[in-house]
């Protein structure tokens, strides 16, 4: 009889522990239910959605042997911190002939200018022997007219004439050749002039292959672009490298970071520019992060595919289509230093303030 009570007792109470538990799972779903319809009516979400930033490579300008690697894998640098060097002692080797063919052509410029002067003074030196040569040879013709008057009235002899007339001869020649003298010397003035043009021009030829020798100095230092940080190292000291080789990856943190969003094309209507959202990161999932809408893309994600999907072919399945929408984060905290591009993340959006 005691059996039997005791046995009715401890029935009760695993009657009244189960009553309990299912009272408890019951209010659990019922709390439950009333947040997912809560949810359901005034949030959407997606959870196709990364974390982005710009991830731009460093390449090469030049080519040659890595001479040293001045940076780490994962390692933050400031804008203008060297990254790596190039050897280029080769590339010195050009700027010091191209120096030295510089310095070369600007003395010819010298020596060209300094002919032109030469040649201007012996035009000078010409010109006076062109007078002294006239003056003789007005004296000369005025001397054989003289003894022509005394030939003709028998007072001069015939030699006297011939002798008068032959440096009559002599003078119009040392005039002629006084003008031809200074012809020459212009002409060799002209020569000289017309001749610095040229070198001008090389002058400034080699100005310019001296700047780009100097430029190939400077592309042998590669100096990080912006503040960011570096990505996987997969070079060496020595390697051989060529121009626009990919030398490594820096992730530009100037530009900050921001989240790309997938939303199906029916959700759009609870989205416009400005709008708050909620942001929450695969990797921190109890923190939320405060984002805004920035822009949406002007097209589907499957039109900027390599096979974009065409209606037309006669196999048509309507699917729901994705707009990427670009998210600015604007929420302050501690985690969203920690956010890496490539991430996966989840958006929510509040239904309530749409579009109309």
């Amino acid at each position: 009889m005691n059996k039997q009570h005791n046995y009715t007792q401890t029935d009760r109470l695993i009657t009244k522990i189960t009553a309990w538990i299912a009272g408890i799972i019951a209010l659990a779903l019922c709390v439950w239910g009333i947040i997912t319809i809560y949810n359901f009516y005034n949030y959407d979400e997606t959870n196709d959605a990364q974390v982005e930033s710009y991830i731009n490579p460093v390449t090469a300008r030049v080519s040659g042997y890595i001479k040293e690697i001045r940076y780490e894998e994962n390692q933050q640098v400031k804008k203008g911190d060297t990254l790596l060097i190039i050897d280029n002692r080769e590339y010195a080797l050009q700027r010091e002939e191209g120096e030295a063919g510089l310095q070369n052509a600007k003395s010819q410029v010298s020596v060209l200018e300094s002919n032109v002067q030469t040649a201007s003074k012996i035009a000078e030196v010409n010109s006076a022997q062109i007078a002294a040569a006239k003056a003789k040879l007005t004296r000369q013709q005025q001397e054989y007219e003289r003894y022509k008057k005394l030939y003709d009235v028998e007072s001069a002899t015939k030699q006297q004439l011939e002798n008068i007339q032959s440096a009559l001869e002599v003078a119009q020649s040392d005039y002629q050749a006084a003008l031809n003298n200074y012809q020459a010397s212009l002409s060799k003035v002209n020569d000289s002039k017309s001749q610095i043009a040229p070198v001008l021009s090389e002058i400034k030829r080699r100005e310019l292959m001296l700047q780009r020798n100097q430029l190939d100095v400077s592309y042998s230092v590669i100096t990080a672009p912006y503040n960011g940080k570096m990505g996987k190292r997969t070079i060496q000291p020595g390697q051989q490298i060529q121009v626009g080789q990919t030398l490594a990856f820096i992730v530009d943190q100037e530009t900050g970071t921001w989240v790309v969003a997938n939303f199906k094309e029916t959700q759009l209507k609870y989205l416009q520019a400005g709008k708050q959202v909620e942001i929450i990161a695969d990797a921190y999932p109890d923190i939320k992060i405060r984002g805004e809408v920035l822009s949406f893309s002007p097209a589907t994600g499957s039109r900027f595919s390599l096979l974009p999907p065409d209606n037309a072919t006669g196999n048509f399945v309507k699917i729901a289509q994705r707009i990427p929408v670009k998210i600015k984060i604007t929420d302050n905290s501690n985690v969203v230093g920690l956010l890496s591009a490539g991430m996966n993340a989840s958006v929510r959006v509040n239904k309530r303030g749409t579009r109309s």
